[in-house]
């Protein structure tokens, strides 16, 4: 159960917050005035998209592929909170599908390195111990055994 509700935060906040840091930079800048969005589906696709490219270098092949997965994803999770905005749990298993998908298809469009990245600071945003910690393996360059003192 918390690793579904850890997926569900990680999701929200992987499309959120790139969009919270342009609502912050508009509050900044009084001169210009501040408009509602016409499109925020497109608008938080456009602020992932930009995040990932800035974060693991995409070329501009992986960029496009990788708008069309997210532009996907936040459309069915606007899609899921519409439909099963008075069922949570229906919403959160949904919810828990599209990251999965979208998990799977980045896979596909990232290299190794990318991704590898790309999990890093995703477990970090969500408070995910990551797999070498869990499993008590040391990361690169620590000896074994360090921290047990």
């Amino acid at each position: 159960m918390r690793s579904v509700i850890l997926l569900v935060a990680a999701i929200i906040s992987v499309a959120v917050a790139p969009a919270m840091a342009q609502v912050a930079s508009a509050v900044v800048k009084t001169t210009e005035p501040v408009s509602p969005r016409a499109n925020p589906v497109a608008d938080r696709v456009e602020a992932l998209t930009t995040s990932m490219t800035q974060a693991l270098g995409l070329t501009p092949a992986q960029v496009e592929k990788v708008r069309a997965i997210n532009e996907g994803a936040v459309r069915s999770v606007e899609h899921a909170r519409a439909r099963y905005q008075q069922d949570p749990a229906k919403l959160r298993d949904y919810m828990e599908a599209v990251g999965l998908s979208r998990l799977e298809r980045l896979k596909d469009v990232l290299n190794p390195a990318q991704f590898i990245k790309y999990q890093q600071k995703r477990e970090e945003k969500m408070g995910i111990p990551t797999a070498h910690a869990a499993q008590g393996t040391p990361p690169p360059g620590l000896p074994a055994g360090r921290g047990d003192e």
